[in-house]
């Protein structure tokens, strides 16, 4: 069933875990296994399920009355649109009639109608979302509602007016002592958007403290530098424990295309949003039994405060069992301990995010041929890489994840870092050649 989509797309299920004892080397690794196969990526199975999806997840759902009891329905069809960034002119009478009694709805179904909107930049339903965002006292509807109007205007008014609510919950729940960890986390979240959007942060980030020599000595790190407009691809590098650069086989550093765009597009903070700005623990290898992801191995990552600060932080001796910010910091270059989005990685592991990984993927490309990141495909808040299986036989044909995976593999194993960082808001790709000159430095 589609509504499965929102639970499986990016759980780290597991399928087994794979040890890996790997030397360091310089030079990519050959792949020896056997190639993967993913039959449902066939092209007859490719072309039922697009018939499924919009004949039984969308269209029957979407024609049941809207009641309490169809509300998972109607959700089951959410996520099935969003998968196929599927809209007509019937969906969105559909869609209307949702938002005309949203007020009435549970917690659940608000946030998915809200993602749904926001994913198919739908702003037909700004004065029925202001309506729910000054009436719920729940902080993830709360701030959706808020990103979902500052899609349909920013202008200061409208920040005043989000702001001005945002204080109101918080001041309630210190009055009430109600306000969880959580919460308080989605709001500081949301605070730090309305700080960007009445001031930008920067026109080109610095990448140097990333890439100096002593920084994370001793770890394996993933680079995965991206623009702010995650429309675009970034790109992912990846450097040994000694802190030299991992190279392919013709001596040129090694680098892939990643996409770090969920299908909401929703920011990093939010669940289902794009992956965070920030640093992650590298902690395994994995192979899910997601038909989304795909058989291929994935690089298992742990969010701030998923697991023990002691895992976190790979210091045993930390016996403390909340990661706080000034822990989070010591990982955090000298120069960019004050850099605001660095953190966000910490407040999204803070507002409940878990699972976010690193993986290849078995969705069917065709759904966004128009889209700027094609042939990649987005996820619910994972770093993606591009991928492609036999029409015929549903063998794996192209595999830019397996090329990380062996790179990860050579440089010394899952075990240190990935530092997720947007360096400027060029309307294109991040290509190699703008990242080599830190390199070189």
């Amino acid at each position: 069933m589609l509504f499965l989509f929102y639970i499986v797309m990016m759980r780290k299920t597991i399928y087994f875990i794979l040890p890996v004892f790997f030397l360091c080397s310089l030079n990519l690794v050959a792949q020896t296994d056997s190639i993967p196969v993913a039959l449902h990526t066939i092209a007859e199975k490719r072309v039922k399920e697009y018939r499924n999806l919009v004949n039984n997840s969308i269209t029957k759902n979407l024609s049941l009355k809207l009641t309490a009891s169809t509300e998972e329905d109607w959700e089951s069809a959410f996520a099935a649109m969003e998968l196929l960034l599927y809209r007509t002119a019937w969906t969105d009478d559909r869609i209307r009639l949702a938002f005309d009694s949203i007020e009435k709805r549970r917690e659940g179904f608000q946030r998915a109608a809200i993602e749904l909107a926001y994913t198919m930049q739908n702003k037909s339903f700004e004065t029925a979302v202001q309506r729910l965002m000054l009436q719920t006292g729940n902080s993830k509807v709360f701030a959706m509602c808020a990103e979902y109007l500052l899609l349909c205007n920013s202008n200061p008014s409208v920040i005043a007016k989000i702001s001005k609510r945002a204080a109101n919950l918080v001041n309630n729940s210190m009055d009430e002592s109600s306000m969880d960890e959580s919460s308080f986390a989605i709001i500081s979240g949301l605070g730090n958007r309305l700080k960007e959007k009445q001031k930008p942060l920067f026109a080109k980030l610095d990448l140097m403290p990333f890439f100096e020599p002593d920084y994370l000595k001793g770890n394996i790190i993933i680079y995965s530098i991206q623009r702010k407009n995650r429309n675009y691809p970034g790109i992912s590098i990846v450097r040994n424990k000694n802190g030299e650069f991992f190279a392919d086989e013709t001596g040129a550093v090694f680098s892939v295309p990643q996409l770090a765009r969920s299908i909401s597009n929703l920011p990093g903070y939010l669940t289902n949003g794009n992956t965070p700005q920030g640093i992650f623990r590298v902690d395994g290898f994995a192979i899910s039994k997601s038909a989304f992801i795909g058989p291929t191995e994935n690089i298992q990552l742990t969010m701030p405060n998923e697991y023990t600060p002691a895992h976190f932080m790979k210091d045993s001796s930390v016996t403390d069992t909340i990661l706080t910010p000034a822990y989070y910091a010591k990982l955090v270059p000298e120069a960019l301990k004050n850099y605001q989005p660095i953190y966000e990685s910490y407040l999204a592991g803070k507002s409940g995010r878990t699972e976010i990984i690193a993986h290849g993927t078995a969705v069917n490309p065709a759904y966004y041929i128009h889209q700027p990141y094609y042939p990649l495909t987005p996820t619910q808040g994972c770093l993606s890489t591009r991928e492609a299986w036999g029409a015929v036989d549903g063998k794996r044909t192209v595999s830019d994840q397996q090329k990380l995976v062996n790179a990860v593999k050579a440089a010394g194993g899952p075990d240190g870092y990935c530092i997720v960082i947007e360096m400027d808001d060029r309307q294109e790709p991040v290509s190699l050649h703008e990242i080599l000159p830190y390199l070189k430095k």
